[in-house]
């Protein structure tokens, strides 16, 4: 176990960050519990500082409003950052108590700090960690980071509210009033969606105006409600409730046209076990373990599966081989699970498709010949049957490692024309020194595929990538090639489906009487 976590980690240690259009937006949100002072008399004022990590170094990319007097933190402001499918993104968030008279970090106190990657927030949409503090030492105080995707640039809308008459809270002035407005989720939850400034001294105030995404405000649903409250600010941080109503997007601009699907990742993994690749007890085969070093199925697997992971919607792979005689009976199969257990074919992430490639190589008898098409096949199966639910918010997207020229291929092409209808991609990379030019064809790039009764794809759904191309480039950069069509692919089919956002970007006031 200790060898394969080490070949696991010397092929994981070589990814790094490189540049890539930007697939999407995400927007950020952050709460604290259970923040402690140095100073056990007085509560902290906390600031979350988000860093992201290039180069090696950290960077600060933005800080949230100080809360004053606060142990559980609720932030208003948003961290917005440029999220890129096929990229590792290491963030760092640190929480800081900022005093009022300085906004530097130099005299503030470190409460704790969380690192993670920005695709495991995505991926799991709301994270909670624990606060680590100087010599990574855990407390009792905690971090929850909440992501929302940008469908895109349009999404935006432009709110102000003001107030009239609002109930006086105090005695020797006017009340201090601020606004906090909260998005109703399905399970009874509320999410803080915007917090506006204190207006000192003033029953009639007018907030500045503010620009949030729709996603944000009402999870692109118009006919949500949302709560919004007032309140008398504070400086013990114990504000007086001034009054409260409820509306609906839809009540503030109309009605909103589109539909939006919450989809997930599913990634499936076939690995070539042909004869073709070489005897794995050789140091010559492709497929020979060394007790340090990765192979090139290895390096290719986990060159695009470190990146894959943090997709998938619970971070299992199934994983398959194809070409090779299996036990008990050897014979041969296309198809088959490397963990044998063909009722569970699912690893526990990258490294457990690692470890069970390793530990069923010795049980195969490599063999052959190179059929692709079963395994396409089988993934189009679970595809198809995704397409029987209200919208296919699962997407397939299958992973396979070959060494040579498929002999299958007038039915490789016939499956292919049949997934380019499901909600399904085919990313091929090809391993060692073997005529690929095949490949080309499968992959469309050269033109229009076709199955063998003339049916062309309804959509391109391959990519083929050569992994020789990329032995003096950072498996990074693997990565990147292989991923580079999967956004597309997917947003062509949703697109085909009818299933597309819509939103636009308005101006809006709200008038409501206060509930007390």
């Amino acid at each position: 176990m200790k060898k394969m976590s080490n070949i696991y980690e010397s092929a994981a240690n070589t990814l790094g960050i490189f540049n890539s259009p930007c697939l999407t937006k995400v927007e950020l949100r952050v709460a604290c519990k259970g923040i402690s002072d140095r100073d056990a008399l007085s509560k902290p004022d906390p600031c979350v500082i988000l860093k992201m990590q290039s180069h090696g170094q950290w960077f600060e990319v933005d800080r949230t409003e100080v809360i004053r007097t606060c142990i559980n933190p609720v932030y208003s402001k948003l961290f917005t950052v440029d999220f890129y499918f096929e990229e590792v993104q290491r963030l760092r968030f640190e929480v800081h108590d900022i005093s009022s008279n300085h906004n530097g970090l130099k005299e503030a106190d470190f409460l704790g700090g969380m690192e993670c990657t920005l695709g495991q927030i995505v991926s799991q949409r709301k994270l909670s960690k624990s606060l680590l503090k100087h010599g990574n030492t855990a407390g009792k105080s905690s971090i929850t980071v909440i992501a929302e995707e940008l469908s895109g640039n349009d999404d935006y809308v432009e709110l102000a509210f003001n107030a009239r008459k609002l109930d006086d809270k105090d005695f020797f002035s006017k009340s201090d009033p601020f606004l906090e407005i909260f998005r109703m989720n399905d399970d009874a939850t509320q999410q803080l969606v915007h917090r506006t400034e204190v207006v000192m001294n003033n029953l009639s105030p007018a907030w500045k105006s503010f620009k949030v995404s729709v996603n944000s405000l009402c999870s692109g649903d118009p006919d949500r409600r949302l709560k919004c409250i007032v309140w008398d600010w504070d400086s013990n941080g114990k504000h007086d409730f001034i009054g409260e109503f409820t509306s609906t997007f839809k009540e503030m601009r109309g009605a909103m046209e589109g539909k939006q699907v919450a989809m997930s990742f599913v990634w499936l993994v076939a690995i070539d076990f042909t004869a073709s690749n070489g005897d794995p007890r050789n140091s010559c085969s492709l497929h020979y373990i060394h007790p340090y070093q990765p192979n090139e199925y290895l390096k290719a697997l986990v060159a695009v599966g470190e990146i894959c992971q943090d997709y998938d919607s619970d971070k299992m792979f199934p994983a398959f081989g194809f070409g090779a005689r299996i036990p008990p009976e050897y014979t041969v199969s296309h198809d088959f699970a490397i963990n044998f257990n063909e009722d569970n074919p699912e690893c526990a992430g990258i490294q457990g498709v690692v470890e069970a490639y390793q530990s069923c190589l010795p049980k195969l008898q490599l063999y052959g010949p190179t059929n692709i098409a079963p395994i396409i096949q089988k993934v189009a199966k679970s595809a198809s049957e995704e397409t029987n639910t209200k919208e296919a918010s699962q997407y397939f997207i299958l992973l396979i490692l070959t060494d040579g020229v498929i002999t299958d291929m007038a039915d490789t092409r016939e499956a292919i024309v049949h997934a380019s209808h499901l909600p399904m991609s085919v990313i091929i990379v090809g391993v060692g020194n073997a005529d690929f030019s095949d490949m080309q064809m499968l992959d469309g790039d050269d033109g229009i595929l076709r199955s063998p009764k003339g049916e062309p794809v309804l959509r391109d759904i391959v990519q083929f990538v050569p992994f020789r191309n990329f032995k003096h480039a950072s498996p990074a950069a693997l990565a990147k090639s292989v991923l580079a069509e999967v956004p597309n692919q997917v947003v062509d089919y949703y697109n085909g489906k009818g299933i597309k956002p819509k939103c636009s970007s308005e101006m809006y006031e709200s008038s409501r009487t206060l509930a007390p």
